[in-house]
């Protein structure tokens, strides 16, 4: 994507283009910070996932930024150069309500080094406050518009109406976003928010009218339903007691991506929903048992899909 790899290296699979910042959840017993951030918490999903991972994002050479870094390495997740430019790493505060889903208060700054791409990755990814925040919201949507046709693009909006500002203008950059996308994945209440009023299949429609080819809407313990142009398939989600929400989206999607990777055809037929959605649905699954964005390894998302069977 962007700088001169080291002698010997091979290019990653996937480069993650998002926000990357410490979460502050408030707990009984005090705050706790974990890294996190949707960029990030898909990079590490997919790391987790054994696939080669690059991330695109910025940090603060403070001691936070480092806990990112060893976060990222332990999951084998490159961080791309120039990422250490902020005066401090961004934060953002979590309380969790009694069915552990997670509300935030942002501070944040979104300004991404200058990019240079060097190579095409095979999937490229962008997502959330990264695809809405100026200045490195256009920085993004240059690099999308790069690659598009070069690779295959996914994205997925992450709607938070409480720092993106102005609805209709949230919802042209999304829309031009979403245009550059082969597959966009959002949430229901993404999709309520960006279009109110709409049944859900409606909206995915509209947004297979901008030109994606795949639209996965995920409903959290009602599961997700998948439309292509050729079928619309619904995927229960496996019950699991839930230890808080952080994460199941990113985890979500970083298994998407994966089964993508997969798949040389991307027809997005019915079988082809189907596998996309049972073992992205089995991921997020694993990560709601567990606290913070704590997403399965490979081995743990085969088991529990194993045990499914």
């Amino acid at each position: 994507m962007t700088g001169a790899p080291a002698p010997g290296s091979v290019h990653p699979e996937v480069v993650v283009v998002g926000e990357s910042l410490i979460d502050i959840i408030s707990t009984v017993t005090g705050p706790v910070e974990y890294a996190g951030g949707s960029g990030l918490n898909v990079a590490f999903g997919l790391g987790r996932l054994g696939r080669a991972t690059a991330l695109l994002t910025v940090l603060g050479a403070d001691q936070r930024g480092q806990a990112i870094r060893q976060h990222l390495d332990s999951a084998g997740v490159e961080l791309l150069p120039g990422a250490v430019r902020l005066k401090r790493t961004s934060t953002a505060k979590a309380t969790l309500d009694s069915w552990g889903a997670a509300h935030y208060t942002f501070d944040i700054e979104w300004n991404l080094p200058p990019v240079a791409p060097t190579f095409a990755p095979r999937v490229l990814h962008a997502c959330s406050l990264a695809t809405f925040l100026e200045p490195g919201a256009t920085q993004v949507r240059s690099l999308l518009a790069f690659f598009n046709g070069r690779c295959l693009i996914t994205y997925d909006p992450n709607i938070r109406p409480g720092i993106i500002g102005d609805h209709d203008k949230a919802q042209r950059t999304f829309e031009r976003t979403a245009s550059l996308a082969t597959l966009v994945k959002l949430s229901d209440e993404d999709a309520a928010w960006l279009y109110p009023g709409l049944a859900i299949g409606d909206v995915a429609r509209h947004i297979l009218g901008l030109g994606v080819k795949a639209v996965v809407v995920t409903a959290g313990a009602e599961g997700a339903n998948l439309y292509s142009d050729l079928d619309h398939v619904s995927v229960p989600a496996p019950a699991v007691t839930v230890a808080d929400t952080v994460g199941a989206g990113d985890s979500f999607m970083a298994s998407i991506i994966a089964s993508l990777l997969e798949c040389p055809e991307q027809d997005f037929d019915r079988q082809q929903l189907e596998r996309l959605g049972t073992v992205a649905a089995a991921a997020a699954a694993i990560t709601v048992t567990r606290h913070g964005a704590n997403p399965p390894t490979a081995a743990e998302l085969d088991e529990a899909l194993a045990l499914s069977v």
